[in-house]
């Protein structure tokens, strides 16, 4: 009777025994995430898309109209400056200028034939007064001598400022004559021409925009336009680096210059006001071409703390703790922070190189024990 008691109570301990083994405290795994060295890096990044640019672009026209009678380009030629372009029809000017030329040269000889008169009167009317001194002629015909003199000098001055109005009736059937031909006013490459040999181009009357002839773009210089909201406006200036990123190339950046920010806010939505801030690409891609139009997002650079003791920004709190792994137990401490962006904390002082930290410290309940693996982060 007595075995039977002691089997059972056996059995009850290892039951017991069981049990509590069953139930022992299991170890929480956590991720654990090392302070290192490195650079942390604070942008300020635009709301909306933005736009690659041309830093010249211009819809070329001519001032009037006409029918076209050359085109000597083709979209997506390149020109050099001062290269025509188009031409209209300009027979009529053309003969007005060589009317205007012939009266031109007409003037000349005229203006000669006059001043040469004029010379020979002057030396008659000096040869009179010489002889009116000598009592050889009389004094009536060396006056008439010299008045005669006098007017043929006039006519000639007057002749030579026939010739300047002359050499300005050429330069304005000249000027007449280069409305009708539309040279480039930049090197670049012909985006659009928007005509055709025989057509009548029309001008664009006052208040009224007509398409452009010909769209002319100057791809050598780029630039991205893009608006930032105005709570980061504050914080930029022109000169700061910049990284231009591309949803046509993605996995790419390159690098830029902020060139320029807008003196005012825009207003286009009241509850996102932004600034519109232009940088050039300092270094654009040689191996594909970059598009004019192309949407671009502008990241530029505010702040670089440069080989600092940096945290996971994953591994602190809401209220700027961390918990440091030290032997099996978690114990929270409250570091001095620095520069922080959305990835990266510096650590100012409270931490050293090596410390582990859990990586997620709001998701951990109690103070142990705990199974912990590293984690390895990278830039």
């Amino acid at each position: 009777m007595k075995r039977g008691w002691l089997w059972w109570g056996s059995g009850a301990v290892v039951a017991a025994a069981a049990v509590a083994w069953w139930w022992r405290p299991q170890p929480t795994p956590i991720r654990l995430a090392e302070v290192g060295r490195g650079d942390v890096l604070v942008t300020v990044v635009n709301t909306r898309a933005g736009t690659i640019k041309s830093c010249q672009r211009a819809g070329l026209s001519l001032p009037g109209g006409g029918v076209v009678e050359q085109i000597a380009v083709k979209a997506g030629e390149r020109v050099a400056r001062g290269d025509l372009l188009l031409t209209l029809w300009s027979d009529d000017i053309h003969a007005d200028l060589a009317r205007a030329r012939a009266q031109q040269a007409l003037g000349k000889t005229q203006r000669e034939e006059r001043c040469s008169e004029a010379a020979y009167y002057e030396r008659e009317a000096n040869r009179l007064a010489t002889l009116l001194a000598k009592n050889l002629t009389s004094r009536t015909l060396a006056e008439q001598a010299q008045n005669l003199a006098d007017t043929r000098r006039y006519v000639c001055q007057a002749s030579r400022q026939q010739e300047r109005v002359d050499e300005a009736q050429v330069a304005q059937v000249e000027a007449r004559l280069s409305e009708r031909r539309l040279l480039a006013p930049f090197a670049g490459v012909v985006a659009e021409v928007n005509s055709k040999l025989g057509e009548y181009m029309t001008p664009s009357p006052p208040g009224v925009a007509m398409p452009p002839v010909i769209d002319l773009i100057d791809d050598r210089c780029l630039y991205v336009s893009a608006p930032i909201d105005e709570v980061d406006a504050a914080r930029l200036k022109v000169g700061q680096s910049a990284r231009v990123l591309l949803d046509a190339m993605p996995g790419r950046d390159f690098a830029a210059t902020v060139t320029r920010i807008a003196p005012y806010v825009k207003e286009l939505e009241k509850q996102a006001r932004t600034v519109e801030v232009e940088a050039v690409l300092t270094a654009p891609p040689t191996d594909v071409p970059l598009l004019i139009g192309y949407s671009a997002d502008l990241e530029v650079e505010v702040t670089r703390a440069t080989d600092v003791l940096r945290v996971a920004a994953s591994s602190r709190a809401d209220d700027g703790s961390v918990l440091r792994l030290e032997g099996d137990k978690l114990v929270r401490v409250v570091p001095r922070w620095g520069v922080e962006n959305w990835n990266w904390i510096e650590v100012a002082e409270g931490l050293a190189a090596g410390d582990r930290l859990a990586a997620q410290p709001g998701q951990i309940v109690g103070e142990g024990p705990f199974s912990a693996a590293t984690e390895q982060t990278d830039e």
